[in-house]
């Protein structure tokens, strides 16, 4: 026979250690006193059962299992109730059924899809009342799998159904976790249990307004999308079969003139899409590549796996996100200093590579660092570098670099490169005008030694596509970001840090450190309700969608 001892149970809410269902009785083990818990007799037939089956859980699961521990909490628990179910009535007929507040949650469950969730993980078949009536166990189990589906709800509205890490190694978002006793001591305590598990959800704006624009598509508010196709780019005076759908989607008559082909760029299209590149944010040049293709889709172009692909990355969002924070959006290519969940100031930034991507992570802005040395990653140290320095060492010195052996410069024309291990050496580049890193750097110390920084090819921000940097963040004003970020910083100025330039590398610790997200969002919803589209560069959005097994 198990016993039911107090130290076992050490994570018992404190409704079950403060009801008067439970009581301590000493006993005497092998010439030990001991503590048991004793559990008051159930004072209904229905908890009589409950009580049963929830014993009969306990004994006929492996001893020192993970079920064992469940089964015994869960005993706890509803011991704590004497029993007395909490999703189960019992009419004068003996009739069971779900209470009223169940209803409302299985409710919840059906419409779970509005809520970017999948009604199928909450509705399981092992919530069949019917089924269960008469088995003591299986009502008891009945309750159990009750709490597991709420408890699964509740777990997948906060934090997602999927961990972040299995989308991409390029994700470094460790699931957050609910609190299992406070939900259910939540759950207990309430008249409105469905109400509890909706304030799981994220409560960000953009969120919200993705689950407005998901209920739309469900309620058939959108119409069905105009969507321009990728391709080759387009640029003024070609012809491409996209361009009939271009006009549908720009409002633009075909030309009056019928000798042109219906499928030429013409001039009335291009400042058509001008026009709407300006409005967007994007390069005003004409030209429809990746970035003016996706933001044309935008909203009506967003399926609605694309939007609840995006509430998903938002549940993996710390639940506060700052009310001062910088959010970097790496489809957008754009970094926003946020106040009070508004845009306060933004810019354009290049990112990373395919090959080279910016991680996803979020992380506090600490240093400011002017002329920084460029401490040369291991990648590009092996990947680009040493390959370069092999057939000829003076390439280090060309590039203002030195050659670092045991934290020492080194002549790399002293080494013999035949016999030495180019893994015992470090490169970096000294501070200057052609260091990769410009005159000022933001450091977020991280695994992936990423941060943001100057650069010195700022031609590139001309740019549309401008997924061109080995994984760090180039910002395109480094001292206008430096006048916003600093703004509660009273000792710390631009006037201070510009002093400092071209000299040596000098540190900056802010007294304030600022959460910086590092974000991937290929949908956007201004406070205007306009929503934008942004290319998948890295595939995330395709893989989120793929592994929450949804059709685009």
């Amino acid at each position: 026979m198990k016993k039911f001892y107090l130290g076992a149970f050490a994570g018992l809410s404190m409704l079950a250690l403060t009801s008067n269902a439970i009581a301590l009785e000493s006993v005497v083990i092998g010439g030990v006193e001991a503590s048991r818990i004793v559990i008051a007799p159930p004072q209904n037939p229905l908890a009589t059962t409950i009580r049963q089956g929830l014993r009969d859980a306990i004994e006929a699961a492996p001893e020192g299992s993970r079920a064992e521990t469940d089964a015994r909490q869960l005993y706890y628990f509803y011991g704590a109730r004497h029993f007395e179910p909490l999703w189960l009535t019992e009419d004068e007929n003996g009739t069971i059924a779900f209470s009223a507040q169940a209803q409302d949650v299985m409710d919840l469950f059906e419409n779970a899809y509005l809520q970017g969730l999948d009604p199928k993980d909450y509705l399981t078949e092992d919530l069949d009342v019917k089924a269960a009536a008469g088995d003591p166990q299986a009502l008891a189990a009945l309750e159990g799998a009750f709490s597991a589906a709420m408890l699964r709800y509740a777990q997948d509205a906060h934090s997602g159904r999927l961990d972040p890490r299995t989308v991409s190694g390029y994700i470094d978002i460790a699931p957050k976790r609910i609190d299992e006793t406070t939900l259910f001591d939540a759950l207990a305590a309430s008249d409105d249990p469905a109400a509890i598990l909706m304030g799981y959800h994220p409560t960000h704006r953009e969120f919200v307004a993705l689950r407005e624009l998901l209920a739309k598509h469900y309620a058939g508010e959108i119409e069905a999308p105009v969507v321009i196709d990728d391709g080759k780019l387009l640029r003024p005076g070609m012809t491409d079969l996209r361009v009939p759908a271009l006009r549908e989607r720009l409002g633009i008559a075909p030309p009056e003139d019928e000798t042109l082909p219906p499928d030429l760029y013409d001039e009335t299209l291009v400042a058509a899409v001008e026009a709407f590149q300006g409005e967007i944010g994007l390069n005003v040049d004409g030209v429809v590549g990746p970035a003016t293709v996706a933001a044309l889709n935008g909203a009506n172009g967003a399926t609605i796996a694309d939007i609840v692909a995006n509430m998903e990355r938002w549940r993996w969002m710390p639940e506060d996100l700052g009310t001062f924070n910088v959010l970097v959006n790496v489809p957008e290519f754009r970094l926003d200093v946020m106040r009070d969940g508004q845009s306060a100031w933004n810019t354009r930034v290049i990112v990373g590579t395919a090959r080279n991507q910016t991680p996803i992570f979020s992380d506090m802005i600490r240093h400011v660092v002017t002329n920084p040395y460029w401490n040369v990653p291991s990648s590009i140290l092996r990947n680009e570098v040493i390959p370069r320095v092999l057939s000829n060492p003076g390439y280090i010195a060309s590039q203002n670099m030195e050659l670092l052996y045991g934290g020492r410069a080194v002549d790399p024309w002293s080494v013999d490169w035949t016999e030495a291990n180019p893994n015992q050496f470090r490169v970096r580049q000294r501070p200057g005008r052609s260091n990769a890193l410009g005159q000022v750097k933001f450091l977020f110390p991280n695994s992936h030694d990423v941060y943001l920084h100057d650069t010195n090819a700022r031609g590139l921000f001309a740019r549309s596509m401008r997924a061109l940097s080995h994984g760090c963040v180039r910002v395109q004003d480094p001292f206008a970001f430096a006048e916003a970020l600093l703004e509660h910083e009273p000792d710390l100025t631009v006037a201070a840090l510009q002093n400092t330039l071209g000299g040596s590398e000098r540190w900056f610790n802010m007294e304030r450190q600022v959460p910086v997200h590092l974000a991937y969002f290929t949908l956007r919803v201004g406070e205007d309700a306009t929503v934008r589209s942004y290319g998948d560069i890295y595939g995330h959005n395709a893989r989120v969608i793929e592994m929450l097994g949804m059709e685009r």
